[in-house]
């Protein structure tokens, strides 16, 4: 987020609309996953991206760390291995739930324990840019359930958890 800007710059709150979308260089994922934390709560995230990075790591420690979030689902890329390799031994400190699959989607979804819950659509992969990104953001119940069925899908049928790797890794 750029000094003196917050996400209500660009964005309304969640109860004023349940669907909107940005295309700004303002705004990273995290910024939004803070803001979206804010106004329903503690919650479980799932997350899938192409690829992470380090300083998208270190806020998700933070995020994690302030007790917002009760389960962290993470799914990365295969082709993007050698980068997340050299970032496995944060990433498995960071977010217990790390899996590798053959995806390409940038997807955050947040399931408050209220019920509520917010389904994000963007064009960012878990990095850090100067880039103009898009994002498509909905409360819409029918969208998370849709979302969240194929991404548990993803996860339980075409991933390999990254906590197993890392274990086998360090036991050779």
């Amino acid at each position: 987020m750029r000094k003196g800007q917050t996400v209500s710059d660009y964005l309304k709150p969640l109860c004023e609309a349940s669907q909107q979308a940005y295309l700004t260089n303002a705004l990273q994922v995290a910024d939004v996953l803070e803001w979206i934390l804010q106004q329903v709560g503690h919650a479980k995230v799932w997350q899938t991206s192409f690829s992470i990075s380090e300083e998208f790591l270190r806020r998700l420690f933070f995020i994690e760390k302030s007790g917002q979030v009760s389960e962290f689902n993470l799914v990365l890329d295969h082709k993007a291995t050698n980068k997340t390799l050299k970032l496995w031994s944060f990433i498995t400190q960071v977010i217990e739930r790390t899996y590798l699959a053959d995806n390409h989607s940038k997807i955050l979804l947040v399931e408050a324990d209220s019920g509520e819950v917010v389904s994000v659509i963007t064009s960012q992969n878990l990095t850090r840019g100067n880039r103009h990104e898009s994002a498509f953001i909905s409360t819409s119940k029918e969208i998370f359930v849709k979302l969240k069925s194929e991404v548990t899908d993803l996860i339980t049928n075409h991933s390999v958890p990254l906590n197993d790797l890392f274990k086998q890794a360090i036991q050779q």
